[in-house]
């Protein structure tokens, strides 16, 4: 083997050294077999680490000690953290809309195998057969009798489901098998956003959980009934998507003039009696008799909203509205918020049905003459053609700069691009199917469609930078053979960075998970009277609204002071804030408010769970020993994959010193408090501001107002200035657009601040790419 080449490489020089020492050859001899023997030595434990690496035949490198113990493949990460277990297996999935949240369906002779020694077990107690020896005969010619014993162990014993890339703890859950023929494991659709799964051929394993004990904690941690809320975010994942939201959404629409407006029904069922026999539509405004409350109440609304409220429970408030997607978030959220946990599992299961029967009965469907490219579209960018010619004029007679020219070029289509976008939206018909699916939020973007309907507009270069002339056509048109080329670009790009992306958020999860393994709720209170000051609402028009970032900020902790209003305190420290803590909060006219936080925990070891608030999963205080830097860690990593590692189309804003950084490296760069890029000065004093330009470059100068020594910044031509020439600055203000050095906050404002900035910083980028994360975890 290898390591026994190296060995023996090392043996040889050894004696020959020993007998060149004897003869007493001369030193430069002696030197050159030390260094060649100090180089066999190097190389058997890290081959390659100096010089070139030692290779057997076909120029293959060396295996070395050290090899074996690296990476992926090496010895730690393969068999001492991974290893392979008895009663496993894994299939391809496929959808399974006949379970229960808490099933899944299992391949008849998968089941066998895996239950095998229960099975044989069983068998021998019931005196099918005398010994086990025989039990596993009949098992191995699978007998009638073994199904009938399969099926009565396999009751009540969970099974785990695992999709690899497991990237949070929610890539592995626990269901109740049911036998199914065939050899596909069968999933249920709303458990799917949590793996991330879909039935384009992924693989899903199997374990069996074999002692009472593993039984038991697969059935209360991790059935899947139970895992209704992100740890993330605290939000439902276990909410309908695709073709159910596309159902709900056709089922609970309501739209004018409709066959049957105005008529009045006693009951749902006669409602659905009309419409079985087409003279109702279902989405005609009624007056129906519908249950709320426990109590009949006749109400103005369409059919389907009255079956849309049959599947809630009865105390639930009336849904009344279009529902899409969002909404369908929302009402989730309610039901797990105020309900118990088998309620929640009945109502899903129930609207998951509900989905799909009416986007089968709505019959949604999308043909090429659905997509109507506006008629306007050839004037609109006429109009911006001329515009642009006259920018290309002035730079050919000179009056403006390279660099201006392309910014007031990509500006102009950027322009032409929402507006022919705008135009599009406008001309879409509320019934067509293509809008119907975007619209309650089934599948597809506005970004998508207008690339489709409207005009593809600009796209991104090699380089990263933006093409100034766009593509005017979009796909129904067909793209002209200069428009397909430059746009193959941006297509390659999106392709070679999913590939390089997954591996660098691995490796970040990885790395937190490292940092923040011992981050573990130690003890209920330590006792601080300490938090952070975080503001709950925004005066908008003059009245007191709920701030936008409420959801991954405030909610889910913990107050650490009296809320005090007109000198009566509302609402005592300690409190738990949920949505109608929040809103009540709001309604009084708090703007700000003070909350425990993990930055401002005094416990000596770990965390304490008041710090810390309410556990994201499960909506209730964090228990003692709860592993919650792990939590974060999965958290914050999870989505990681997703983030794009720029974003690529940015509306023309190429700004001065590039974008800046996006996605991916920006959080590591947050993480480790890396000095950024093409970074912005802030203000070390407080002061008034002016410019200095010499030959070197521009400077900002800020003047104490106390007298003291002038700062000044040196800043590069192309930064964009956020101050003024007069201007007074405060302390740590930010001077240009950019990324600010969180060293240099550290050393001007402190340390609280730098979290702060830090946690607000890697929400941003999270934020721009349409993620929740609670900043606890970031914290």
């Amino acid at each position: 083997s290898d390591l026994n080449d190296l060995y023996r490489r090392v043996i040889n020089r050894n004696n020959r050294l020993k007998r060149l020492v004897d003869l007493g050859a001369p030193e430069i001899i002696v030197n050159n077999e030390k260094r060649m023997l100090q180089e066999a030595v190097d190389a058997l434990f890290d081959n390659g680490r100096r010089g070139r690496p030692v290779t057997g035949p076909g120029n293959r490198p060396l295996k070395s000690l050290s090899d074996m113990l690296k990476g992926k493949q090496g010895r730690f990460r393969q068999n001492l953290l991974g290893k392979r277990v008895d009663y496993s297996g894994r299939s391809v999935i496929v959808v399974g809309p006949q379970l229960k949240l808490h099933q899944c369906g299992l391949p008849k002779q998968m089941a066998l195998e895996l239950f095998k020694p229960f099975v044989m077990k069983r068998l021998v107690d019931l005196n099918h057969a005398q010994n086990i020896k025989s039990a596993k005969r009949m098992v191995e010619r699978s007998r009638s009798v073994v199904w009938d014993v399969l099926e009565e162990v396999i009751a009540e014993h969970p099974v785990l489901l695992n999709r690899a890339p497991t990237l949070h703890r929610l890539g592995i859950q626990a269901f109740e098998p049911q036998l199914i023929e065939g050899k596909a494991i069968q999933i249920h659709p709303l458990v799917c956003t949590a793996f991330n799964a879909d039935f384009d051929g992924d693989q899903m394993a199997v374990h069996v959980p074999l002692s009472a004990e593993a039984q038991a904690e697969a059935r209360i941690l991790m059935l899947s009934s139970n895992n209704i809320l992100s740890p993330a975010s605290g939000r439902p994942l276990t909410a309908p998507t695709q073709d159910m939201v596309l159902g709900l959404y056709f089922l609970t629409s309501l739209r004018e003039k409709q066959l049957g407006e105005g008529r009045s029904f006693t009951s749902i069922a006669e409602g659905l009696m009309a419409y079985e026999q087409n003279s109702l539509s279902l989405q005609a405004k009624i007056k129906i008799r519908v249950n709320i409350n426990g109590e009949l109440v006749t109400k103005e609304t369409t059919l389907g909203r009255a079956i849309f409220n049959e599947v809630l429970p009865e105390s639930f408030p009336y849904v009344d509205y279009d529902v899409t997607k969002k909404a369908l978030g929302l009402i989730v959220d309610n039901l797990a918020e105020g309900y118990p946990k088998v309620v929640v599992a009945q109502v899903l299961d129930a609207l998951k049905e509900l989905g799909f029967i009416w986007a089968t009965r709505a019959g949604a469907t999308i043909g090429i003459v659905d997509v109507v490219t506006p008629g306007r579209k050839l004037e609109i960018l006429e109009g911006y053609e001329t515009k642009a010619d006259k920018v290309q004029s002035q730079y050919e007679k000179g009056l403006i700069t390279d660099d201006e020219r392309r910014q007031e070029l990509i500006e102009i289509w950027t322009q032409a691009t929402n507006e022919v976008a705008k135009e599009m939206e406008d001309n879409f018909p509320r019934t067509n199917p293509v809008w119907m699916m975007v619209f309650s939020g089934a599948r597809g973007n506005m970004m998508q469609i207008r690339q489709i309907a409207g005009m593809r507009g600009l796209v991104a270069n090699p380089k990263g930078e933006i093409i100034p002339r766009p593509i005017k056509s979009n796909f129904r048109e067909g793209l002209s053979v200069l428009e397909y080329f430059i746009s193959t670009h941006g297509a390659r790009k999106g392709l070679a960075d999913t590939a390089l992306r997954t591996a660098d958020a691995g490796y970040l999860t990885r790395r937190l998970c490292d940092v923040a393994q011992d981050v573990i709720i130690r003890e209920e209170d330590c006792g601080t009277d300490r938090g952070l000051t975080l503001k709950i609402g925004n005066i908008v028009a003059g009245k007191l609204t709920r701030d936008d970032y409420v959801e991954t900020s405030i909610y889910g902790r913990t107050l650490a002071e009296d809320v005090v209003v007109d000198g009566k305190t509302i609402i005592t420290s300690g409190a738990d804030l949920g949505d109608r803590l929040i809103n009540d909060l709001i309604d009084s006219g708090v703007a700000e408010i003070k909350v425990r936080s993990i930055l401002t925990c005094d416990s000596k070891v770990g965390q304490c769970a008041k710090c810390y608030g309410r556990s994201m999963a499960s909506g209730k205080l964090v228990d003692v020993g709860e592993a919650v830097g792990i939590i974060a860690a999965q958290s914050i990593g999870e989505p990681g994959t997703q983030l794009t590692m720029r974003t690529f189309h940015t509306g023309g804003a190429a700004t001065a010193s590039g974008d800046i950084t996006h996605g991916l490296p920006r959080v590591v760069e947050l993480f480790e408090a890396r000095t950024p890029k093409g970074v912005a000065p802030i203000a070390e004093t407080a002061g008034v501001v002016s410019f200095l330009e010499d030959a070197k470059g521009k400077k900002i100068i800020v003047t104490p107002e106390d007298g003291s020594e002038a700062v000044a910044y040196p800043i590069t031509r192309r930064q964009k200035l956020l101050v003024e020439d007069g201007q007074k600055v405060s302390v740590g203000q930010q001077m240009v657009v950019g990324a600010i050095d969180p060293k240099q906050v550290l050393k001007i404002l402190g340390a609280r601040s730098t979290q702060t900035h830090l946690v607000h910083e890697i929400q941003e980028v999270y934020r721009s790419q349409g993620v929740g994360i609670h900043d606890k975890h970031i914290e």
